[in-house]
């Protein structure tokens, strides 16, 4: 049935992106019923800019009715409704729904191969650029220019981000200054506790570094979006520094899982395994993300990549908890044989602490973060992106707040009453339930 073949499509209206950028697109000898572009949030001052060239149709017979055949743009609640037309059998193609708006039919080409149409919406909303195709035996080749802007209400300059994320070029920025402080001030404790320092903190010092470049890339790389349309090259050092700042945050959280430098000095075989399975898969979770950004909902595997990046994130969000669990088993067999029940307990508690705290940060950042991008007003999307950097922020300072270098080894002061005490404790917990 029709509009079976219209669901697949439905999920890719959901799941793209509210991106602006001044998309060109090719699409060659596809017949698909429906392809979505880019989504965009609309004000009362909203423009589309659809430059279509080098159209070609599969079939030119002169019966075909191409008014089946055109652009429109459409809210995820009226794309339901007209799949609910469709399969009353009120309506034989969603460009007939009176709850979509016709941007441009095919019928109105005329013989011509080209067409630009500026198209202005005043009902502020989130729509999604569609291309319908409901003619089953007639494939289309064209080369699409689209642009999507709304205009400042004040100075009328052109504003080519989404309605809900106008704000975020001064969000990155801010925040990318805030990881500047935080790694100048890291610098600062290395080097007033640079007698007791690892090879571990000079690592999350560069992990903090390049999350700043990475929130200074994104900041800038928004901003030439926001007022050209174009990230001017930003694009790039945004995805290097991104590549960078993932494959090192997730060795990190590996690393300190393992105890690696504050602990014992080397990795065991079976960590370093860990990380060979999370670094490559780093690299292709960043390939996946490259071509999400960067072909938009209208690719034919788009939503292969897009299933591709959520299981490798969720893989690697589940490698990293290993360790972790390793080290945490590891100190409770130690607490058992060598002696050190005090020293054994700070260091059980610490690694407890640090798998909850991943959990949770791991949690927020894939499922909540999502949740609230899903639920809240498209004129609010930012709220969903700062809470995600807020999470990253706190996981950040909570990680080098614990495992900062110490100026002298706590352990080497505990009494004969605190070993006792911890003894106990330890005997009472008999297993550490994960």
């Amino acid at each position: 049935m029709a509009h079976l073949r219209l669901l697949p499509m439905f999920l890719s209206l959901l799941v793209s992106l509210s991106v602006a950028e001044i998309r060109f697109s090719e699409i060659r000898s596809d017949n698909r019923p429906i392809i979505p572009f880019d989504k965009f949030g609309f004000t009362h001052t909203g423009h589309l800019d659809l430059n279509v060239s080098n159209i070609d149709l599969s079939n030119r017979s002169p019966d075909l009715d191409l008014s089946k055949v055109g652009f429109f743009l459409c809210t995820n609640d009226a794309w339901l409704h007209v799949l609910q037309q469709i399969e009353a059998g009120d309506i034989s193609c969603a460009l007939q729904s009176d709850l979509v708006k016709l941007v441009f039919a095919f019928n109105s080409l005329n013989g011509k191969k080209s067409f630009r149409k500026l198209y202005q919406e005043n009902d502020a909303d989130q729509y999604t650029l569609v291309f319908a195709n409901c003619l089953s035996q007639v494939k289309v080749s064209m080369t699409i220019r689209s642009a999507m802007y709304n205009l400042d209400g004040k100075t009328k300059r052109l504003d080519y981000l989404s309605a809900g994320k106008t704000v975020l070029p001064r969000v990155y920025f801010l925040l990318s200054l805030v990881y500047f402080g935080l790694a100048g001030l890291w610098i600062y404790v290395l080097y007033k506790k640079r007698l007791t320092v690892f090879r571990i903190h000079f690592f999350m010092l560069a992990v903090v570094i390049l999350k700043a470049l990475n929130l200074l890339c994104e900041a800038e790389d928004k901003s030439y979006i926001k007022r050209t349309g174009s990230a001017h090259g930003w694009d790039v050092l945004f995805y290097i520094f991104s590549f960078l700042k993932g494959i090192t945050l997730f060795t990190l959280i590996v690393l300190i899982g393992t105890g690696w430098s504050f602990l014992k000095p080397y990795l065991q075989d079976k960590e370093k395994k860990v990380l060979m399975i999370v670094i490559p898969l780093q690299v292709v979770a960043n390939i996946a993300q490259v071509v999400i950004d960067e072909t938009g909902p209208f690719g034919q595997d788009w939503i292969t990549w897009k299933q591709v990046f959520l299981l490798v994130d969720v893989v690697c969000c589940c490698a990293v908890l290993f360790p972790i669990v390793w080290s945490i088993k590891n100190l409770r067999e130690a607490a058992r044989t060598d002696g050190k029940a005090a020293v054994n307990l700070m260091k059980l508690t610490l690694f407890r602490q640090y798998y909850i705290v991943v959990i949770c940060y791991i949690y927020f950042t894939r499922v909540v973060v999502y949740a609230l991008e899903t639920i809240t007003s498209y004129k609010y999307l930012w709220t969903s992106e700062v809470a995600g950097e807020l999470a990253t922020l706190a996981f950040y300072v909570f990680t080098g707040y614990k495992f900062k270098p110490e100026a002298h080894n706590p352990y080497f002061v505990i009494d004969d009453e605190e070993e006792e005490a911890a003894a106990e404790q330890l005997k009472l917990e008999d297993e550490f339930e994960l």
